[in-house]
């Protein structure tokens, strides 16, 4: 899975370990809901704002 975690220009403080959390929390969301393919997952969502509210029960 590339998130491009290398592109980030957040190095300091808590912002690399707060984004890298993000990272996970949302892989692991797609993970439960059944997506096996996480980069295609983020994708989908990615498309439509409603998606990974959806996704977490908030919508």
């Amino acid at each position: 899975m590339d998130l491009t975690e290398d592109a980030s220009q957040l190095r300091t403080g808590n912002a690399p370990r707060t984004m890298a959390t993000r990272r996970d929390l949302a892989a692991g969301a797609l993970r439960l809901s059944g997506v096996k393919n996480t980069a295609a997952g983020l994708r989908c969502n990615a498309r439509d704002a409603r998606r990974p509210l959806t996704l977490l029960g908030l919508a």
